[in-house]
Formats: C-alpha cells, sequence, structure tokens
C-alpha cells in the first residue's frame, strides 16, 4: 500500500511542476509540500518517473518553450523568461541539448511542424528528447 502511496504523493509533485514550471520551483519547496526530506523526494521521483525534478521541470519549460516559438509571435528572449529561466545562456544551451537546435533555428525550420496535427497527438509529436539524446545537426 506503501508503493501507491508513493505514486500518489510523485503524481501530486509532477502536477504541481506542470502547473508552476514557470515559476522558481526548488526542491526543498516540492519537499515540504509533500512533507518529506528533499533526498526523498528525489530519490521517489527518479525511481517512479525515471528522471529527477529538475529534469522533469527543464523538460516541461523547455515543451512550452518549443510552442511559443513554433507561434512566432515572441522574441526568444521574452519566451525565455516567460517559460520561467533566468538566463538566455542557460535557455539557449538546455534547449539545444534537449532540442538538437539552437532556439531561433528551431522558430525559423519548426513553426509548422505541428500544423494540422490536433492538440492532442502534437505534444508527443513535438516532444523534446532527454537527456541529451537529440541528434546533432549535420554541419553545414
Amino acid at each position: 500500500m506503501a508503493e501507491i502511496d508513493d505514486i500518489v504523493v510523485m503524481r501530486k509533485v509532477r502536477d504541481r511542476i506542470d502547473r508552476e514550471y514557470a515559476q522558481p520551483l526548488n526542491i526543498e519547496a516540492l519537499a515540504r509540500g509533500a512533507y518529506m526530506s528533499a533526498g526523498h523526494l528525489s530519490r521517489e521521483f527518479k525511481r517512479i518517473y525515471g528522471e529527477s525534478p529538475y529534469q522533469y521541470l527543464m523538460t516541461r519549460r523547455i515543451e512550452r518553450a518549443m510552442t511559443l516559438l513554433r507561434r512566432g509571435d515572441q522574441s526568444v528572449t521574452d519566451i525565455c523568461f516567460s517559460v520561467g529561466f533566468s538566463s538566455l545562456g542557460t535557455f539557449s544551451t538546455r534547449f539545444t541539448e534537449l532540442v538538437g537546435v539552437a532556439p531561433s533555428v528551431y522558430r525559423r525550420d519548426h513553426s509548422r511542424a505541428a500544423e494540422g496535427i490536433p492538440a492532442c497527438l502534437a505534444r508527443q509529436v513535438t516532444r523534446p528528447i532527454r537527456n541529451r539524446e537529440a541528434p546533432h545537426a549535420p554541419p553545414q
């Protein structure tokens, strides 16, 4: 029964990250909200979801940035800050690690990536790849 309780608590933590991805969340605040230590929260989250809370948060921020970049009506800098990054350099680095191209290149080349795809499927099609698995762009 404890396993189910852990999953329920971790789902609530994940839902909080999904809702508050643009806020400066930290592991201590998430742990306090789940009534556990930061270390225990990190271990359980990784055990259940296969990635740390920080990795999950970064993926959520990048997913949202990808959507905004495809829309094309905001600058890369504005998108960086609107999704919760405090540094354009960190945003660009993390985006490139997960997506495989810089944010400005993604906006230029993928503005129509989800066109014609129902919203319920677009997220799966355009989801960033985690853990530096993005294919490197061929040299030009």
